[in-house]
């Protein structure tokens, strides 16, 4: 849990805070919880409508934290919330104050992620200072966990040589075994060292290679650079699993199962220590082509992870579709399970449904103490995110797992 040790009055002091409430009693309150913590500057509306017009006045940028109760005479928080998506794009950060019910609250957070804002949690009334405090520190953990990224959008040809001229590579990001903590694999994510961008990320590119029916491309790539790693981690003593991922255009092409087999005994790796991921959304695909693939490649000793777990239309049944051997359990229900009681009880429902399958579960996304130490109790067998480790070059990766 969230300590006082995580306050930095220093830190707190460049903050500027926005306080939306309708009681002045409480805005004043929280004001003084604020100044006690080192935030100078606050601000104090009294409805949504207000603090809508204080956000109009103020350049972009200049305030950092809005704090927002939900009922509230005139426009409410949703109402205050939903404008603050569609009209404020700068990068705030946002924290509910409320006495409603814990699962109203809940349902409230998940609105406002669903707005694409950025939500540092919610604390309920009567307010905590430390509480606060620990919320506020969450917006420092943010901005240096996800800095803003200009989207560089590239074309078709464009990618295809920066693959071609080897441009590309992969970052591994460790997967930690919870009970043992040590590592036990890791995943294969692609980067792009663009000449004139910089490093930049799938989100930039993946996009184009799948609409345009071209991932085979990139996928291969990553599969041989995963199969170098690979036999150069066990040459070095460390017997770990590495993953790559596959998308649904790849799985239709009836020779996959074959090719990537013959990349790996080229590389001179045994199937066992190569995980395929594969997304939620392909466990629901009628193509014969794509099921015949991966049973192939689970038959021939490849593991395979559904990906993103939680995220698509789940069921049972879908589950049963392939031999998975692993469950990725999305990000979106690990962030902040700690204190949500219904995510809770999902993942851990999750984690019982993985077991009796004879699968192994990883909690991907993990970003706090609290939110692992929950996996680690609830019998989680893996976890994955930036709390463990950032992805990291393959040298990174060999001095990481020297020392886990």
């Amino acid at each position: 849990m969230d300590t006082v040790s995580n306050f930095d009055p220093a830190q707190n002091s460049a903050l500027r805070v926005l306080v939306v409430d309708d009681h002045h009693f409480l805005r004043t309150a929280v004001q003084k919880m604020l100044n006690a913590l080192g935030v100078k500057d606050v601000l104090q509306a009294n409805d949504g409508q207000r603090a809508l017009d204080i956000l109009q006045d103020a350049p972009p940028g200049v305030i950092d934290v809005v704090l927002c109760d939900l009922d509230m005479p005139g426009m409410d928080g949703m109402e205050f919330l939903r404008h603050l998506a569609n009209s404020h794009p700068q990068p705030l950060s946002i924290i509910i104050m409320s006495g409603l019910d814990t699962a109203l609250i809940n349902s409230v957070e998940k609105m406002a992620r669903a707005y694409g804002l950025r939500l540092l949690g919610a604390v309920e009334k009567p307010i905590s200072q430390n509480k606060l405090g620990s919320l506020l520190a969450r917006h420092f953990q943010h901005l240096n966990e996800h800095p803003i990224c200009e989207l560089h959008p590239c074309t078709l040809e464009e990618i295809l040589a920066g693959v071609e001229s080897q441009q590309f590579e992969p970052f591994f990001q460790p997967k930690l075994d919870l009970h043992k903590q040590h590592v036990v694999g890791a995943e294969a994510l692609a980067r792009w060292r663009h000449p004139r961008h910089g490093m930049l990320e799938p989100r930039d590119f993946i996009h184009v290679l799948e609409s345009s029916e071209q991932m085979d491309t990139l996928t291969f790539f990553m599969l041989q650079e995963a199969a170098m790693a690979s036999h150069l981690l066990h040459e070095l003593g460390h017997n770990i699993v590495l993953s790559v991922n596959l998308s649904l255009s790849s799985l239709n092409d009836p020779t996959l199962a074959d090719r990537i087999t013959e990349t790996m005994h080229s590389a001179g790796v045994e199937p066992r220590n190569i995980i395929l991921e594969i997304t939620e959304s392909v466990t629901h695909t009628d193509s014969a082509a794509a099921l015949e693939n991966l049973a192939r490649l689970r038959m021939r000793g490849f593991g395979l992870s559904i990906d993103d777990y939680g995220t698509g239309a789940s069921s049972m049944q879908q589950l049963t579709r392939m031999a998975f051997t692993e469950l990725k359990i999305d990000a979106s229900f690990i962030q902040g399970m700690s204190e949500n009681h219904a995510q809770r009880i999902l993942v851990e429902s999750c984690i019982e449904m993985a077991h009796k399958l004879n699968a192994k579960c990883v909690g991907e996304g993990v970003e706090t103490e609290s939110d692992c130490e929950l996996l680690q109790s609830l019998g989680c067998d893996y976890a994955q995110g930036y709390y463990l480790a950032r992805p990291m070059e393959l040298t990174a990766l060999l001095e990481f797992c020297a020392v886990h």
